[in-house]
């Protein structure tokens, strides 16, 4: 039985791989290899990057630290976390593996427009599709800046993109904005057009991202889809974790959820969507996960 199944090879789960290895426990990662920070095509928030880095050389250069010290990843997919005497039966497929505690870092899935996968992949590798105007509203400075959202939730993202540019341009994904009068107040204070969709027919055209709205066809530097997003928590909740109405696992100060031996970080519970922050959280979830085991039984040389 291992001391510690990680579930996700994102920031956060490679993080604690690192931690737990180092602790010289016996640990798993299972990966179904679609992390969010792959997306990155080049991200100057993290701090000892000044020149930037790629999400993918993240991502490899965690990994490669964390096998330093033993760890192993496997490609595969979990479908069930099962509560056991003694720790938890991880279920991939017809396979069971065992571990005395579990670390979820399955983070979360944008919703984003319906576009080709392809066009997806090379928007976002161009800067002209992002996703995260807190890790690259640097970036977007005084260029033209849509906004794919409606609602409280778009209104919010338009208006934090606004302290870098002027040109803010709100655009609802498939009809009507949604807009309440609070919402309606605060866009005109701040100048921000406002334009019903549906959008579609997605394309990059020369240095910018077009697509079609109610008001014709439209084209900016860049686009952010603001449509939310899917927390990957259904293995915890399953299991028994509680959440709360929005998917995000409740966790106490240690990142323990409420089901003994389950801890979680990273963007799957609730709090700041962040690198830094999910690294944070599973430094914290590895140290509690190496104190816990260290009770049950004393961990020595």
């Amino acid at each position: 039985m291992d001391d510690c199944i990680i579930i996700g090879a994102g920031p956060a789960g490679l993080t604690a791989a690192i931690y737990l290895a180092r602790f010289r426990l016996k640990i798993r990662l299972f990966d179904s290899g679609d992390s969010r920070a792959a997306w990155i095509p080049r991200t100057h928030n993290h701090a000892g990057f000044p020149e930037g880095i790629a999400g993918t050389e993240l991502l490899a250069r965690m990994l490669d630290q964390a096998e330093r010290y033993g760890a192993v990843r496997e490609l595969a997919e979990v479908t069930a976390i099962e509560p056991m005497v003694g720790g938890f039966e991880v279920r991939l497929g017809e396979r069971i593996a065992l571990g005395r505690t579990v670390l979820l870092a399955t983070g979360v899935v944008n919703n984003r427009p319906a576009m080709d996968a392809d066009l997806h992949r090379q928007a976002l590798a161009a800067g002209r599709l992002r996703y995260c105007p807190i890790c690259d509203g640097y970036e977007v400075t005084d260029r033209r800046v849509g906004v794919i959202g409606r609602g409280q939730h778009g209104t919010r993202e338009a208006l934090f993109l606004r302290s870098y540019t002027r040109d803010v341009t709100l655009i609802s994904p498939d009809g009507d904005l949604c807009l309440d009068a609070g919402c309606v107040a605060a866009l005109d204070d701040a100048g921000i057009a406002r334009v019903e969709g549906p959008c579609g027919g997605f394309a990059i055209e020369g240095e910018r991202f077009a697509f079609d709205t109610a008001a014709g066809r439209l084209a900016f530097d860049s686009v952010y889809p603001a449509m939310g997003s899917v927390i990957r928590s259904q293995l915890a909740i399953a299991a028994g974790a509680r959440a709360s109405g929005d998917g995000c696992l409740e966790l106490d100060d240690h990142q323990r959820t409420s089901l003994p031996g389950l801890f979680a970080a990273g963007d799957v519970v609730k709090g700041l969507d962040q690198i830094s922050h999910a690294m944070g959280e599973a430094g914290v979830a590895a140290t509690t996960i190496r104190n816990t085991l260290n009770e049950q039984r004393p961990i020595r040389r």
